[in-house]
Order: C-alpha cells, then structure tokens, then sequence
C-alpha cells in the first residue's frame, strides 16, 4: 500500500527511553564490558541517524545505521517476569526503546512510525545474544527469546528529531501490510515457507542482510542454512 493511500494511527506509546556507552559490568563469570546497562533518560533526547544522542555500542557489529535504534515492549517484561520468575524491567535488555501497545506481532517490516519530532523505519528483528543472557541471568535466555518470539526490533532513523517517554508511536505508513516482524521470526527460526520467505526477502525497508538470509534459504535445500 503507498503511503498516500494509508492513515495514519496510533499504535502504542514510548514508556521508557535509554541511553548509554560501554560499562564495566561483574558477574560471577568475572568482569566484562557492555553497553547493555542503558541510562534512563529525562525529557527530550535528539535522535540522529547514528541513534539517541549520548548512546555508544561497545562491540563494532553493532550501532550500524541499519539498527541506530532499538525497540522492546513492556509486554515481554511482564512475560518474562510471570513466566519465569524474573524482575527485568524496562531497559533490563539494552533497549534504547520500551514500548507499550506495539510488539512484534502487530509491527511489520518497513514500518515508518514518527515518534516526537523524528522518524523511524523497522528493519529487521533483534537477534538473541549471549550479552543478553548474561545481562539476564539465564543461560537458555536465547533459546526462550526465539521460542516465544520476543526479540525485539531495530529500527534506521529516517529523519532526525527528538522523542521523550510520553510520546507515541504514529503509524504513518506501512509499506508491507501482513508481514509482520512475528511473521519474519516464525518463517526463518521455526517453520520455513518458501511463498513467505520470497516475500520477506522483497519487503521494502528489510535490511540487506536479512534479505541476504531469506535469499540463501530459499537456495539451499529444504531450505536450510547454517543459522
């Protein structure tokens, strides 16, 4: 659907903004460095096509123009705190974003969303790491992130603005309606479709490496890969 054709909506609200460079963390694994203890941020912050000014990532794979901006959603919190008995609150996976109302289930790849004065473009998924389990405290966190589908977004700044806890998501185009970042999760991490992956490796606004990903799929056979 073009743009000109779409209305705008509302779906969801930013309910916590983080931001924050490398940090010297302890464990009892010993010491180790991270970006992933953001700062809770007060009031408005510029957001530039690097990412939240004041946001530094420690590891030179991320922090890429592709995933300047990182989203989460308040539910998954409460998934993980009911589920399996954690305390993780907004921010407690490195997000630079938590939102309430929007999650991967109803957000689709290339989804522009002005947020304050800035706009942004999903990309593609957030990908599980070993950082995250080791910020968490769970040893299978990767596992139980893809099984459930809660793995976060990343998102490429269109046009830099300011954005602030309040603010919300509004929806200004969606250029692959139906193909949803779930959709994207579920196609590559548990039940491979070939109709599906063709699409998604299509979808406008879906980062070159993951296209790069469904393309390799479809030509492999069975449509596996090393992943």
């Amino acid at each position: 659907m073009a743009a000109a054709q779409f209305a705008p909506q509302v779906l969801g609200r930013v309910v916590g903004v983080f931001a924050g460079g490398p940090k010297t963390l302890q464990d009892a694994h010993g010491k180790w460095r991270s970006s992933i203890v953001r700062d809770g941020v007060q009031g408005p912050v510029r957001v530039e096509t690097r990412g939240l000014e004041g946001d530094q990532a420690t590891q030179p794979y991320h922090g890429s123009l592709e995933s300047a901006v990182c989203f989460h959603s308040l539910a998954h919190y409460q998934y993980w705190n009911e589920h399996y008995g954690l305390h993780l609150a907004p921010g407690g996976v490195g997000e630079n974003l938590t939102l309430d109302g929007a999650d991967e289930s109803n957000v689709c790849v290339g989804d522009i969303f002005q947020i304050g004065s800035a706009q942004l473009q999903i990309s593609g998924p957030r990908t599980p790491c070993d950082t995250q389990a080791r910020r968490v405290g769970r040893a299978d966190w990767i596992e139980l992130t893809l099984a459930s589908l809660r793995t976060g977004m990343y998102a490429r700044v269109l046009a830099p603005g300011s954005l602030q806890t309040g603010d919300e998501l509004l929806l200004v185009a969606r250029p692959n309606p139906g193909l949803t970042m779930q959709d994207l999760l579920r196609c590559y991490f548990h039940e491979f479709e070939s109709e599906l992956a063709g699409r998604l490796m299509l979808a406008e606004g879906l980062t070159d490496a993951w296209a790069e990903r469904f393309e390799r799929r479809l030509r492999a056979p069975s449509g596996m890969e090393d992943r």
